[in-house]
This record gives structure tokens, C-alpha cells and sequence, in this order.
């Protein structure tokens, strides 16, 4: 059972939301037991440190132990000082209080334990065909430390799983690499364009299978949050709140336009600090601008394609789904989230090996602070963010010219 309230119209209150946290977990076997919360970083907008807050007086006074872990996927793990201002408490040493807050060291594989394998019949069956392999399933071994899990976590229209919530902070959250690279793969081979905003996807059927071998009791908090505050929010098995949450997100973060853009400026916020996540600026427009069209990724912070892949980002560059796909013996051994992320940012194109002709059908031009010279061998455009003028791109809709403040969250359909 999922307890909840949300609307497209109005926020939730800060008492409405300690409201429904209580009633949600009421039911929930907390009380004497371990507890382990799993959140997200930074670049995921939510009110958490009321979250944390909240938590804290609703569970903490019940559980033996009220801990975190930050769900980090492949992400940079946080500072003391950066959890702190995140969670609103303060961080010593990982420690807040009687609570201890954990990184997810996704690049440590002692971190793992493995907790099963989806076998390759069922794996082509749940990704439509895609894939036909055997996918390990490991997880951070840490939550065998605690007798119960919750997630807390928003949800917002996503490029490889189609809605981001839910389960989706076991995997690729606190996941080990294989089903990570495997679902970001799946997720390429569909494409961003038809997957992201779509509801249920064959992604996120891998993910909840991946989900059901933790036994562990599990709840999730999903939100729904946008600028102004919270929209929803949903508790009960991740499943079934992610799906509440996700019902709504498509009616707040989907905006519907009737004619297709020719250039977009995507104006990216501090939270995302390489382009590996201001790409979201890319994958929240692409279907809604026009063929032969641009947009034009404004972030003058940014000055790294990617943290942790970036190595493997400068080596293969930027290219659509079939680049790959049609040279496969080239770029199979390459990490498949790594691959993933570059075709989500290419966007749909085709290509020709006969020629060696590769034809994006939008363009895709960084205003940040990587070089001129990276863009360029990475296959990407430059302009000068020196160069751009905020006020030139706005007002501009019914030309075909659109600038989007804090992009990232809010995905840009056709009618």
C-alpha cells in the first residue's frame, strides 16, 4: 500500500510532508531495528535537509540505528563540508549527530557483495531483445549491515530508465559496475529520446528484477519536487510509490510545445559540476528541437567532461548510438555507461561505415569552460561562453529560440 498526496498545482507544506512521512512509515517494522537511509547527491534537487530532518525525529527515536548512504552511481564522492550543507547538519568525520553518513565507493570493489545473477534468457526478455547476456548483480555491502532500508530520493523525467526514483538508487545507485554498465547500455540502444519521460521501460524492468533479490524490507519515499517546492509525496514498497511519483512527475516536469525549437540555450545551475551531469541540459530538450537544430549547453563552471570518465570520454569522444553499434568489435570492450552517456549526448544520428560519414540530427555545442580544443576532438561545438548574452536568447519562442533557466529537470516534449 502507497501513502501519499501530491499535485500538479500546489506544494506540499513542511507539516504536510512530517505528516505523511509518519503516517507512511507508521506500519513499517522500524522500531529496535537498523536502519539504513539511501539519498542522492547534489545533483538531484530535493528538500533534504528537511528530509533529514524529518527522518531524524520520525524514525530515529524508533530504530537502533539511523545511518545514510549516499547514492552516488559513478558520481564524485562528497566532503564532510558538502554533506553538511546538504543534509543542513553538521558533518564530522561522516558523522552527524548519532547518525553516519556514508559515500557509495563505487570504485572500490571490496565495497561488493554479489547478491545474484539475472540470467541471459531473462535479460533478453525483460530489455525487449536488446541484450543477451548474464548480468552479476552486486551491491554495496554495507546495507547487510542493517535490517532495514529506505529510500528517500525525488523522481524527474530520466534519460536511461525513463523516470529516475525508486529502485533506481539500488541501481546504478549503490550498485558494483556490471549491472550499472548494463542498464546505461540497454538505455543507449533504446535511445534517451524515446526512453526519457515514457513511463515504464524495459530499464527499469531489469532494475526492479535486480531489486528483488535484496533481503532486505524495503521502503521508499519517493517526491516529486520542482522550484517552487514539493509536489508529492509517496511512501510505501519502491515499486509502487516510485510509480505514483512517477505519474505525477509527467504531469509536473513534462512541458508540452507546439513547434519545435531551432536553438536552445540549456542554462545549466552549480549542481552540476562536469558535463558528464550538465548533459541533462541536452537529454531534457533533444525531443523538442527540430531537425538541424542546436542546443547550446551554457554552464562557464563546468571545466571537465566528466570526473571519473573522463579518460574514457576523451578516447571515444561523441557519437550517436549506431557509430558504435556499426563498429562494435572496436568499442565493445569500452565501459557501457561510459558509451551510453557519450550517444546520450550525441543525440539520434545515423552512420555509415561504408563512408565513415557519421549524421547527428541535432547539433550539440558546449558554451562551458572545457577548451575549445577538448570540444573539438571530443566532437562537440564550441562557442566562447564570453560570448553569450542571457537577454539575446529570450523572448524569442515564437522564432524558434528558446533559453531555459535551470535546465536539467523540466523535459521539453512536441504535441
Amino acid at each position: 500500500m502507497v501513502i501519499g498526496r501530491g499535485s500538479a498545482e500546489h506544494d506540499l507544506t513542511d507539516a504536510e510532508l512530517r505528516a505523511l512521512l509518519e503516517a507512511g512509515l507508521a506500519a513499517a517494522d522500524l522500531d529496535g531495528r537498523r536502519v539504513l537511509v539511501i539519498i542522492p547527491d547534489t545533483t538531484r534537487s530535493m528538500p533534504m535537509a528537511r528530509m533529514f530532518d524529518h527522518l531524524q525525529e520520525v524514525v530515529g527515536p524508533r530504530a537502533a540505528a539511523l545511518d545514510f548512504l549516499l547514492a552516488l552511481g559513478t558520481h564524485r564522492a562528497m566532503s564532510d563540508p558538502h554533506i553538511s550543507a546538504w543534509i543542513g547538519r553538521t558533518v564530522r568525520n561522516g558523522r552527524a549527530g548519532r547518525s553516519r553518513i556514508f559515500n557509495h565507493e563505487w570504485d572500490d570493489p571490496a565495497q561488493f557483495r554479489r547478491i545474484g545473477v539475472i540470467p541471459a534468457e531473462e535479460i533478453r526478455r525483460l530489455s525487449e531483445g536488446g541484450l543477451d547476456q548474464d548480468v552479476p548483480v552486486s551491491l554495496n555491502a554495507r546495507i547487510f549491515d542493517y535490517e532495514r532500508l529506505i529510500v528517500c530520493g525525488p523522481v524527474f523525467p530520466h534519460e536511461v530508465v525513463g523516470f529516475s526514483g525508486g529502485n533506481k538508487y539500488f541501481f546504478p545507485g549503490i550498485a558494483g559496475p556490471e549491472i550499472i554498465h548494463l542498464t546505461h547500455w540497454l538505455g543507449a540502444l533504446l535511445t534517451s529520446s524515446r526512453i526519457i519521460g515514457a513511463g515504464y521501460s524495459p530499464v527499469r524492468a531489469v532494475i526492479d528484477r535486480a531489486a528483488e533479490m535484496i533481503d532486505r524490507p524495503k521502503t521508499c519515499c519517493a517526491l516529486v519536487v520542482r522550484e517552487s517546492g514539493t509536489a508529492g509525496l509517496f511512501i510505501g514498497p519502491p515499486r509502487e510509490a516510485w510509480q505514483a511519483a512517477a505519474e505525477l512527475s509527467a504531469r509536473v516536469h513534462i512541458r508540452w510545445v507546439e513547434k519545435p525549437f531551432r536553438r536552445v540555450l540549456s542554462i545549466m545551475p552549480q549542481m552540476y559540476e562536469d558535463l558528464w551531469t550538465a548533459a541533462k541540459g541536452m537529454y531534457k530538450l533533444e525531443p523538442a528541437v527540430a531537425a538541424g537544430g542546436e542546443v547550446v549547453i551554457y554552464a562557464p563552471h563546468v571545466r571537465e567532461v566528466s570526473y571519473t570518465h573522463g579518460p574514457f570520454i576523451d578516447e571515444i569522444g561523441y557519437h550517436c548510438r549506431d557509430y558504435f553499434t556499426k563498429q562494435w568489435e572496436k568499442y565493445k570492450h569500452f565501459p557501457g555507461a561510459a558509451l551510453a552517456h557519450s550517444t546520450h549526448v550525441k543525440g539520434l544520428g545515423e552512420y555509415d561505415p561504408a563512408t565513415g560519414i557519421e549524421t547527428p540530427r541535432i547539433r550539440v555545442t558546449l558554451a562551458t569552460g572545457i577548451p575549445e580544443e577538448r570540444c573539438r576532438r571530443i566532437n562537440l561545438g564550441y562557442l566562447d561562453p564570453q560570448s553569450v548574452d542571457v537577454r539575446d536568447w529570450q523572448g524569442r519562442e515564437a522564432e524558434g529560440i528558446f533559453a531555459v533557466p535551470r535546465a536539467g529537470e523540466i523535459l521539453y516534449r512536441l504535441k
